[in-house]
C-alpha cells in the first residue's frame, strides 16, 4: 500500500517512454492497444501447455510497463496491465459465458519483495474489467509457488525442470474452482509474461493432477 501511494503522489514519468507528467501517456496507450491480442506459439511443444493468448508482445512500451510494475514498485500500473490482461482473457475465451481466473502465484520471497503477489493484483483487476464488460469473472488461488531458482539466465531445459518442481496445489483452495466450473465458468490460467511456456505448462499440470482441466491461458505479454 505504501508503494502504491508513493507511486501515485510523487511526480512521475510514463512507464513506457519516460514522457514527464503522467504514469502512462496516450501515445503508449494507443501503441499497446493496437499490438494485440495475439495467439502465442511456443518455440517447442509442451504437452501440458494450454492454448495461450497474449495482450501483446514483450517489447517496447508494454515491456517497460510490465517491468516498472513488477520490479520497480509502480503499482498504479496495475489498472492498465489488468485491463490488458482482461483483453487477452476475452480473446482466449471468446464465448463470454464467464471465467474463473487462476493466477500463477509468486513465491513467498518474491511477494515480500514486491509488497504482495503481483499476479493476484492483476487477476483481480482483470476480473473487475471483465465483469464491467458483462462477462462473469472470479479469481481463485489453488496454486502455491514453492521456493526455487530465478529463471533469469536459465536454459530452456533448466526452466522446464525448475518449473515442474515449482508449484503445488493447496487442497482447501480447489473447491472454489470446482464450484465456479459447476456454475458454468471456464478456468483460465493467467500470468504476466510467457517466455518458453514452462511455467504455464507446469501450473496447468498441477491443476490437472488435482482434477482441474485448464482449457486456456492468458498473459499480459509474450516474448517475441
Amino acid at each position: 500500500m505504501v508503494a502504491a501511494l508513493v507511486d501515485l503522489v510523487l511526480p512521475t514519468t510514463c512507464a513506457g517512454c519516460d514522457a514527464p507528467g503522467t504514469a502512462w501517456c496516450e501515445r503508449c496507450a494507443v501503441r499497446v492497444a493496437a499490438a494485440g491480442p495475439v495467439p502465442v506459439v511456443p518455440r517447442r511443444p509442451l504437452p501440458d501447455l494450454p492454448p495461450v493468448t497474449a495482450a501483446g508482445l514483450y517489447t517496447g512500451a508494454l515491456r517497460e510497463a510490465v517491468n516498472a510494475y513488477k520490479e520497480h514498485g509502480r503499482h498504479a500500473l496495475a489498472a492498465l496491465l489488468g485491463e490488458r490482461l482482461a483483453v487477452a482473457v476475452r480473446a482466449a475465451d471468446p464465448g463470454g459465458a464467464g471465467v474463473v481466473l487462476v493466477p500463477v502465484p509468486a513465491t513467498a520471497a518474491a511477494a515480500r519483495r514486491r509488497y504482495g503477489d503481483h499476479m493476484v493484483r492483476l487477476a483481480r483487476r482483470a476480473a473487475t474489467e471483465l465483469s464491467r464488460a458483462g462477462v462473469p469473472a472470479a479469481v481463485a488461488r489453488p496454486l502455491v509457488a514453492l521456493p526455487g531458482p530465478d529463471f533469469v539466465g536459465l536454459t530452456a531445459p533448466e526452466r522446464l525442470a525448475a518449473a515442474a518442481a515449482g508449484f503445488t496445489v493447496r487442497g482447501g483452495r480447489v473447491a472454489p474452482v470446482r464450484t465456479a466450473i459447476a456454475a458454468g465458468l471456464r478456468p483460465v490460467l493467467v500470468d504476466d509474461v510467457m517466455t518458453t511456456g514452462a511455467t504455464l505448462a507446469a501450473a496447468a499440470a498441477r491443476l490437472r493432477e488435482a482434477g482441474i482441466a485448464v482449457p486456456a491461458a492468458a498473459v499480459v505479454a509474450a516474448t517475441p
